[in-house]
């Protein structure tokens, strides 16, 4: 039986990356076709979806972005190389995440902090994690990750886990206040104090734990979040290489006679150490024909097929019903004989 790999991200705003995954698997059941499921993501917002099936999900009161208590849900796996060794994954937007404060008009960008993340990561050390991989996108924060970092190495003392973070970006620490501050609600003035401060926190580390974030790639991510984490002796890894080792996913796109990704809109960052384009360019490499299917947008690599879900069933059905039209999308491909 032929088999499909379904190794989308999530569609923002209508399908979460494994909601998106099992709309293809229903396609390929319907055409006779064996799925494998594997959602996938680049350290953003749903980060935690990918691992859901890999541990047990457990939930922690934390501090908010802006203060007020909020119950994060994290996950307890296995080292899938180490199955002896307990490994947490931690999303930051469900502690510190915009969303929590009704996006960027109900955040206060200069009082957001990351102490939540702090608090959701101790936690998973306290119940027995050895290793913490954090997806830090999508947070409301731009304190450097100094909130984070005085709940976890409290009198410079270091955590007693390995952390790993999942950046979905490359900016630089000092750079965050200017790229991240106005997505963040920061206006003109409040951007320019958040840079002010990003300088001065970077010399908080320097001088507290002896590590320069300034110019280590990806250490403005989450508004220097990642930068915080690295000054405390965190790895910051690209977050979908990251997920594509420990899903295994090289070695089951090689197992796969299609490969099936997508996310709600295609453009030149999908293809720049974003998810899609990672796992189209690892089918590419192993031979493996592959579709994209996005809501909307438009391929910057025309190698591979691309279908837009807005432009084959209206804007107002892509909207309302993602799932519908992404098995729709997939079954048409099927029956043309396009996946053989």
């Amino acid at each position: 039986m032929p088999r499909i790999l379904a190794a989308p991200d999530k569609y923002r705003g209508t399908l979460t990356a494994p909601e998106a995954a099992n709309a293809v698997a229903m396609a390929a059941a319907a055409a006779g076709w064996d799925c494998d499921v594997a959602p996938v993501s680049d350290g953003g917002e749903g980060f935690l979806d990918v691992f859901s099936e890999l541990g047990t999900s457990k939930l922690a009161r934390v501090t908010g972005p802006l203060g007020s208590e909020v119950v994060a849900r994290w996950v307890l796996g296995r080292d899938p190389d180490n199955p002896a060794r307990p490994v947490a994954f931690v999303e930051s937007a469900l502690a510190i995440g915009l969303p929590l404060v009704a996006g960027p008009a109900g955040n206060d960008p200069v009082r957001a902090t990351s102490t939540g993340l702090g608090q959701l990561v101790a936690a998973a050390v306290r119940t027995g994690a050895k290793q913490v991989v954090i997806g830090v996108g999508g947070s409301a924060t731009t304190d450097g990750g100094l909130g984070a970092v005085e709940v976890l190495a409290p009198n410079g003392r270091l955590p007693k886990a390995e952390i790993v973070v999942a950046c979905d970006v490359e900016t630089k620490f000092l750079d965050a206040a200017a790229v991240f501050g106005p997505q963040k609600g920061a206006g003109p003035v409040q951007v320019a104090l958040l840079g002010r401060r990003l300088e001065r926190v970077a010399q908080l580390y320097a001088d507290r734990f002896g590590v320069d974030v300034r110019d280590i790639p990806s250490s403005g991510a989450a508004g220097g979040l990642a930068g915080g984490l690295a000054a405390i002796g965190a790895k910051l890894v690209p977050g979908f290489d990251l997920v594509a080792d420990k899903l295994s996913l090289a070695e089951r796109v090689a197992d796969a006679d299609l490969v099936v990704t997508g996310e709600g809109y295609l453009d030149e960052q999908s293809f720049a150490g974003k998810a899609v384009g990672g796992v189209a360019r690892l089918a590419a490499a192993a031979g493996v024909p592959v579709l994209i299917v996005a809501g909307d947008g438009r391929s910057a690599a025309e190698e591979f097929p691309y279908i837009s879900l807005v432009e084959r069933f209206g804007s107002e059905r892509a909207w309302s019903d993602a799932a519908g039209c992404i098995r729709e999308a997939v079954a048409g491909w099927l029956a043309s004989g396009l996946g053989a």
